[in-house]
């Protein structure tokens, strides 16, 4: 943890960086469990992101209230 906060203030634009490519395939890694336990109901493509998406609101809000 200590690194990152070093890097975010040595390099800004390496900081930001790593963090968009850890945020993409994090939600790539989601998407894809939710696919895998979606899939056998032969529901449409977009109800993994969906699924997501909506787990991620959920949270927001617990979060939120606190």
């Amino acid at each position: 943890m200590d690194y990152l906060r070093q890097l975010q203030s040595e390099r800004p634009l390496l900081y930001m960086l790593v963090l968009l490519v850890g945020f993409f395939i994090a939600f790539q890694l989601i998407i894809f469990i939710a696919q895998l336990i979606l899939g056998p109901f032969g529901l449409p493509g977009w109800a993994p992101l969906a699924l997501v998406l909506v787990v991620a609101v959920v949270i927001a809000r617990r979060q939120n209230s606190r």
